[in-house]
């Protein structure tokens, strides 16, 4: 553990990449072979069950910190971080701990099973042999809160350079539903893998976002500038649902997102046409709702994500189907170094084979002859139920991550609306202290209706400016949120809106951000709830 508090230490206090990659080689040729997968599972968010509810947690923590529970409180809201607080408040202590992370998580797997007296008993000893930073990460791991500043391509750049193997391929075998008590690090870095699982995805292929402009000819002339000639390009419109990759083999059927969750049972009537499949095929593509042959807004999807129980209604109210756009494996060959082109055909034959055309759709392709064409086609995108354009490359292989150059997405601007700030709330880690989150409201008559919460799109000295004013401008608190003197306007922007009971103003947006802050602008001048209605469109 002591090995991998400091690898944790020494990426958060490091913001450059060269240096992460240095500590992130130097864990994995300096641990044992257990540490390195349990390492690598909590990097790519395969943590452990939590086996100890964060209510027995606080109060042990409070009794071992032997602080009054209204002063751990109040720390805890300065902190931001229930697992920095209790690692902060208890008493400092040299380490006796000479576990291994491996010998740590298979402790915490196995303590749920004990009674509530014997994990007290284990976590007040536990807690007492290590240090500060062993603590910190210890409940971070215990609290299922473990997150680190570090993406996951930089973790597989350092494992390539430490084994050898290049990133594509170590990327996908870290993929699937492994877990680190039975895949071995020797199998992982084994040069000529044999795969077990078959199960596993492949890693996404991302596109690179189109950089917007206000202007559509200006816009097409960079598209001809950065992507040369149209007649090279497949255009497909941009889904709003579910990326997903679908998975036939051995007779199995699998269900992937592009989180690595595992969702096979979450789309019951997708079941059947992937049984349907040749043995040995692999999909990409996205789960929407459909009614009427037709994509439904996101939100409806949403209503049964996270569901643990699908009831028939939910499953009437929200029919599901899959937009594939992309084959990735055929009769059990990895296609993916075949162009965009040679895989469209084949997903194509697949898709003409099916009986199950109304859950296995085809992303259509838009036909277009300039780019300027294609930017007139683009106004059409939210009509389409689409968030823009997809823009492939014919030629492109299918590649690993978000690559600069085959596959571009070209958004259509977000809608937005002028609004008001009237509560804050402080953020979390490194800007605990300052008040980051925020919800903003419209006017409704005389009266300032909340309608959506941000915490994005302010630049560090901007959000420095903006908690002063909070400070000083505090109407009422209600624990850890302030009510703050309507003063300050902002223009919000967001992806999508729906008409929700569950919000007092009716509406919920999709993907609410800051755009800019309009310091032009008077509180009096913010739009009306008759504004945001009128761009429901129904």
């Amino acid at each position: 553990m002591r090995a991998f508090a400091q690898l944790f230490l020494s990426l958060d206090e490091s913001n450059k990449t060269n240096e992460k990659v240095r500590v992130l080689k130097e864990y994995f040729e300096t641990v044992p072979d257990p540490d390195k997968m349990h390492m690598l599972a909590l990097f790519t968010g395969r943590k452990p069950k939590r086996p100890i509810n964060s209510t027995l947690i606080r109060n042990w923590a409070i009794e071992a910190s032997k602080i009054p529970a209204w002063l751990f409180g109040e720390s805890y809201l300065v902190v931001g971080d229930l697992a920095e607080t209790m690692s902060l408040l208890m008493p400092g202590n040299n380490s006796t701990n000479n576990k291994t992370l491996a010998e740590w998580i298979a402790e915490i797997n196995a303590i749920g099973a004990r009674t509530e007296e014997e994990r007290k008993l284990w976590l007040m000893e536990s807690w007492a042999m290590l240090d500060t930073q062993e603590r910190f990460v210890f409940n971070k791991i215990l609290t299922g809160g473990f997150r680190v500043g570090v993406s996951q391509n930089l973790v597989i750049k350092a494992l390539s350079e430490v084994t050898g193997l290049d990133a594509a391929t170590l990327t996908h075998r870290v993929m699937g539903n492994w877990q680190p008590e039975t895949y071995h690090y020797k199998q992982l870095v084994e040069e000529q893998q044999a795969s077990d699982d078959v199960s596993r995805p492949y890693p996404f292929f991302l596109a690179y976002p189109v950089q917007e402009t206000s202007e559509k000819q200006r816009s097409a002339e960079e598209l001809q500038a950065t992507l040369g000639d149209a007649s090279a390009w497949q255009a497909e419109w941009k889904w709003d649902g579910i990326r997903a990759q679908l998975i036939k083999r051995e007779g199995q059927i699998f269900i992937w997102s592009r989180g690595e969750d595992l969702a096979t049972d979450k789309f019951p009537e997708l079941h059947p046409f992937l049984h349907a499949l040749p043995d040995g095929t692999v999909l990409d593509g996205e789960i929407l709702s459909f009614s009427a042959g037709k994509p439904m807004p996101f939100n409806v999807l949403q209503t049964r994500i996270g569901r643990k129980n699908l009831t028939k209604k939910i499953l009437e109210e929200s029919p599901v189907a899959v937009i594939a756009y992309d084959c990735l494996e055929y009769q059990a060959e990895d296609i993916r170094d075949k162009t965009q082109q040679e895989r469209r055909q084949i997903l194509e034959q697949l898709q003409a084979a099916t009986p199950f055309a109304g859950f296995f759709r085809l992303s259509p392709l838009i036909e277009f002859n300039s780019w300027e064409e294609l930017a007139a086609i683009r106004e059409q995108s939210r009509a389409m139920i689409a968030e823009g354009i997809m823009l492939k490359r014919k030629s492109a292989h299918y590649q690993v991550g978000r690559k600069r150059g085959d596959w571009w997405k070209w958004k259509i601007d977000p809608l937005s609306v002028d609004a008001v700030m009237v509560y804050a709330q402080k953020g979390h880690g490194r800007r605990a202290d300052l008040y980051t989150d925020y919800t903003f409201a419209v006017w409704d008559g005389d009266k300032l209706v909340p309608f959506a919460k941000a915490y994005s799109g302010l630049t560090d000295q901007e959000i420095s400016k903006v908690d002063y004013f909070v400070k000083r401008n505090t109407l009422e608190k209600f624990g850890p949120v302030r009510t703050v003197k309507p003063e300050l306007v902002f223009e919000i922007g967001f992806e999508g809106i729906n008409r929700s009971n569950r919000h007092k103003s009716g509406v919920a947006l999709r993907f609410p951000r800051i755009l800019r802050w309009r310091h032009d602008k008077p509180k009096e001048e913010a739009d009306t709830i008759e504004t945001l209605k009128a761009l429901l469109g129904d």
